[in-house]
């Protein structure tokens, strides 16, 4: 899979060359590629904003530069266009599996006040929030969606790891202990060390509806 990433501030995408996702992309179960839109403008200063028509705050981003960029890097129109967009679909586990098992991706950061709307009408198959608040730009969250989504990729992590997550399976994951023992006067729960592998199951479980019941208790909602 290849995940094109379409923003003004490539810089701000260093994290994403880091622990898990380097390692995936070096192995080459992926391929990660951040695109400068400013490299696209026809402008001659590299401008890609201008004031939005019938007045207000802010600027636009200009449709050109962004209509070229996602052109140049998927022509035939054969990856799946998502933009980052507080009017889009909430982002969630199940939206994470579509895109990691799907077609590649293209993922367009807006910034300041939005985009010209017609990119999105002509370019655009998906719009997708990370939640109900307003950023100042949609990389960070571009970031959420290709570090949840690279974990759904085969390869990219073992499998049996990313079933344990919290969300997989609709709960919140079970408590994570290592050593030592006892840590400042608190110990390790007897069963995680038994070996039992049933009772283990069992007792995770089991914390996995106690933390969910206490802190989303709405996901327990249609269980």
């Amino acid at each position: 899979m290849k995940i094109s990433i379409l923003t003004l501030f490539p810089e701000m995408f260093e994290p994403l060359k880091h622990s898990i996702i380097k390692r995936a992309t070096d192995r080459g179960v992926f391929e990660l590629n951040i695109v400068d839109i400013r490299e696209f403008s026809e402008d001659k200063h590299g401008k890609c904003d201008d004031e939005p028509f019938g007045g207000g705050v802010g600027m636009v981003m200009t449709p050109q530069p962004i209509y070229d960029a996602i052109s140049s890097v998927d022509p035939d129109h054969s990856a799946w266009r998502v933009f980052m967009s507080p009017k889009g679909a909430t982002f969630n586990v199940g939206i994470a599996k579509r895109l990691a098992l799907g077609r590649d991706l293209v993922i367009l950061c807006g910034h300041y006040e939005g985009v010209d709307q017609r990119v999105i009408d002509l370019c655009i198959d998906e719009e997708i929030s990370i939640g109900d608040y307003i950023l100042t730009g949609g990389e960070l969250p571009a970031m959420v969606v290709v570090d949840c989504v690279s974990r759904f990729i085969p390869g990219t992590i073992k499998e049996e790891s990313a079933q344990g997550d919290s969300f997989s399976e609709g709960l919140l994951e079970y408590p994570q202990y290592t050593r030592p023992r006892v840590f400042k006067g608190l110990e390790v729960p007897d069963v995680l060390l038994s070996g039992h592998h049933e009772k283990i199951d069992k007792w995770r479980r089991q914390k996995s509806l106690e933390f969910t019941a206490k802190l989303r208790a709405d996901l327990l909602e249609d269980k």
